[in-house]
């Protein structure tokens, strides 16, 4: 005996009909992103990358072409007779102790200040990148001098380092926007030193290097074309941060004295200067400090940023 057996019809819609085509489908004629590329579209995307770079452009712009931002001269035309006054036409943040206009030093300060963390910020990247390139590639004795010499310094704290040598009579005489680079920059290349020795180390050994080589290309030569390039993404971006902290070591050592002379107008000598007048009018020393923490943020918000674009494992998390 035969049961009945009901058949039962299975529909499948054509694939031309489903939007299964069109997800799985490749466009050819795009050119693969390289890792800068594909940084920079992720970067355009972060809110966080957007904000810090519009406040450290305004910052840049403030610092080249302050006579944008305000008419008012900073050191000239202070008045007794508006000591510690209060905002007024045309003196929107008040007046200083020693009837100076406060926006007007704010914003006249931002150059020095500027000028001593992105002048440091180059010079650590040079030395410290150098340094750490040589060591990293090469190894062996000339990587155990270096890494040691680097210690030494890394071993010092900045701020406090910084103290001693600008106590040096060289330095003290002679206290400038370059001697304060240079002390800065005493102790801060090992940091980068440290990043790009072992950038290198985890590239040398890649592919591409040993394959360039067995070419004919030298070993210096494609530490150059090759390790480099491929290795400077983790040194941008502590360099990004580090630029803030020099602002920060500056406006320090301002603040204590040993820094710019008073002549400079810095933000650190404004927070300085603003000590007598705290109590009476503390707003002499809110901006200043406020225009300090908004740069000093800015840059370690880019540098984050930055650090997530380049970081593959920072994207997925």
């Amino acid at each position: 005996m035969h049961k009945d057996r009901t058949i039962i019809e299975h529909y499948v819609a054509p694939l031309e009909e489903t939007p299964l085509a069109e997800t799985d489908k490749v466009k050819e004629d795009l050119q693969p992103l390289s890792l800068w590329g594909e940084a920079w579209r992720n970067l355009r995307k972060q809110p966080l990358f957007i904000i810090s770079s519009l406040l450290i452009l305004l910052i840049l712009a403030a610092a080249a072409f302050p006579g944008l931002f305000t008419s008012a001269s900073p050191d000239e035309g202070c008045m007794l007779s508006d000591s510690n006054a209060g905002p007024s036409a045309g003196h929107p943040l008040g007046f200083t102790f020693q009837g100076c206009d406060v926006y007007a030093r704010v914003i006249y300060g931002a150059r020095a200040s500027v000028m001593v963390g992105v002048l440091t910020t180059i010079a650590v990247v040079i030395i410290g990148g150098i340094v750490g390139a040589l060591a990293g590639y090469y190894g062996g004795v000339l990587d155990a001098v270096l890494a040691r010499v680097g210690d030494i310094f890394f071993a010092l704290p900045l701020i406090l380092g910084a103290i001693i040598i600008m106590q040096l009579p060289a330095f003290r005489t002679n206290r400038t926007v370059l001697t304060v680079v240079v002390t800065l920059l005493i102790f801060g290349w090992p940091q980068v030193a440290r990043i790009t020795r072992a950038a290198v180390i985890s590239v040398r050994n890649a592919d591409f290097v040993v394959a360039s080589q067995a070419l004919g290309v030298s070993k210096f030569s494609a530490l150059v074309k090759h390790v480099v390039p491929n290795s400077i993404a983790p040194v941008i971006v502590i360099a990004t941060i580090s630029l803030g902290t020099f602002i920060v070591a500056e406006s320090t050592l301002s603040f204590l004295g040993i820094g710019l002379p008073p002549s400079v107008m810095s933000w650190g000598n404004d927070i300085s200067s603003a000590q007598t007048s705290l109590r009476t009018n503390p707003a002499t020393l809110l901006w200043p400090a406020a225009a300090l923490s908004i740069t000093v943020l800015s840059f370690i918000m880019l540098g984050d940023a930055i650090r997530d674009a380049l970081d593959p494992k920072a994207r997925k998390r």
